[in-house]
């Protein structure tokens, strides 16, 4: 994905008149993003977890089948 690059220094939220980078952005333009957000990691995080318990306990899931053992402690990390 090419970006076109700002013609100044950046300054957060500013646009300048003239730069091209800043035209595309008040064009409506995503900016950059060089990873994921905390909220985002957070979110994939709860959505990895909440498919590991669905399985754990699904119909035929280990857990239906005595096969996490005696006691079960899934999820006790």
């Amino acid at each position: 994905m090419a970006v076109t690059k700002h013609t100044h220094q950046v300054v957060f939220g500013r646009k300048v008149d003239g730069c091209p980078r800043c035209q595309e952005l008040a064009a409506g333009a995503e900016p950059v993003r060089w990873a994921p957000s905390r909220r985002e990691r957070e979110q994939a995080d709860d959505t990895e977890r909440a498919a590991a318990i669905r399985a754990h306990f699904a119909p035929g899931g280990p857990h239906s089948r005595a096969a996490c053992g005696p006691v079960c402690t899934f999820g006790d990390w």
